[in-house]
């Protein structure tokens, strides 16, 4: 009997299924309709409205325009000590100048895939998380030529002596690679430093490097203060070829003794062919880590035109002790 119903049935659903799907509709019984409506009204919400279509493809443009803007842009993770971790400027280079909108300026250090780790030449506590920052698309450069002689300037040349602004008539890069053995020619001119012991027994020659090594209060800054002002007469001569202009770089020292230093500077009227470069002790550990560099692209200067130029750095252990502490804080090796 249960055969036979099924039979019937199934001959059933075959008959009303062979007109097509009206008869079909029309042959279900009534809980089933009212289900087969039910699927069709979920169905016709399925599809997608004019303003949705809109609003999602205003989604997709306003996602690629955030994606190209990242290339060029990008938003602060972390700051602190001095270093801030950008997420995105995809697109920056080592080394380049970046500008946060605070207005503190950075350098890019650390390129890594997720992002970038920027030192600060200005106070961190200006900086904020989730502060945008650009790129300038330029590497730290420095203003450089004769109207610099006389000032007295920060690590990134900026004028700091209160005697308005420096229209240079050029710019140089603050890190550039140093010439090789081929182009430079043999030391063969002095370096008169006006202390008879050394021109006499350990002379200096101009192309010469020269340490000066001593404890503390021994009098390596009086040595190098005494030559500058030794240049006076050669540099009041009309000969260039004997001129030497000197450029004074001081790291980590106190505000106090640098104004003492360019003040005996004036007194002596030595300031005329001298610059003064100046990331005092109170200055972060970047601008005392990139002062040395900017003192060396002034005085190239000097030299690419001809000129000769003297660099005193004082001193350059306060530069590597700023430098360690920028490198750890990077997690990055120490070394130069």
């Amino acid at each position: 009997m249960f055969r036979n119903a099924l039979r019937q049935s199934s001959r059933s659903v075959a008959a009303v299924s062979a007109p097509g799907r009206v008869a079909v509709r029309a042959a279900v019984p009534g809980p089933l309709a009212g289900a087969s409506k039910q699927v069709r009204s979920y169905a016709s919400e399925a599809k997608a409205q004019p303003t949705e279509v809109s609003s999602i493809l205003e989604q997709r443009i306003r996602g690629v325009q955030e994606e190209a803007g990242l290339a060029e842009t990008g938003r602060v993770l972390s700051v602190g000590d001095g270093i801030a971790r950008v997420h995105g400027m995809t697109n920056v280079q080592a080394e380049e100048l970046v500008e946060f909108a605070s207005g503190v300026k950075g350098m890019c250090m650390n390129l890594e895939a997720g992002q970038v780790g920027v030192v600060l030449f200005g106070s961190d506590r200006l900086v904020k998380e989730g502060e945008t920052v650009k790129r300038t698309g330029e590497i730290v450069d420095v203003p450089a030529g004769p109207e610099l002689l006389g000032r007295v300037v920060d690590a990134l040349g900026n004028p700091i002596d209160g005697k308005g602004p420096i229209n240079a008539s050029e710019k140089r890069r603050a890190q550039l690679k140093a010439p090789g053995i081929l182009p430079r020619q043999s030391v063969n001119q002095p370096v008169q430093t006006g202390m008879k012991c050394v021109d006499s027994m350990v002379p200096i020659g101009r192309g010469q490097r020269e340490l000066i090594i001593g404890d503390r209060q021994t009098g390596k800054t009086a040595v190098a203060l005494d030559t500058m002002l030794n240049q006076k007469r050669w540099n009041n001569s009309g000969d260039e070829a004997n001129k030497l202009y000197c450029i004074y770089v001081a790291v980590g020292q106190k505000r106090s003794t640098v104004a003492q230093l360019v003040k005996t500077l004036e007194e002596n009227d030595a300031m005329k062919y001298s610059v003064v470069v100046a990331a005092t002790a109170s200055e972060a550990a970047p601008l005392q880590y990139i002062a040395p560099f900017t003192g060396c692209a002034m005085g190239e200067w000097f030299r690419d035109n001809g000129r000769h130029a003297v660099i005193i750095y004082d001193d350059l252990s306060k530069q590597a002790v700023a430098y360690r502490q920028m490198s750890l804080l990077l997690r990055r090796p120490p070394r130069s």
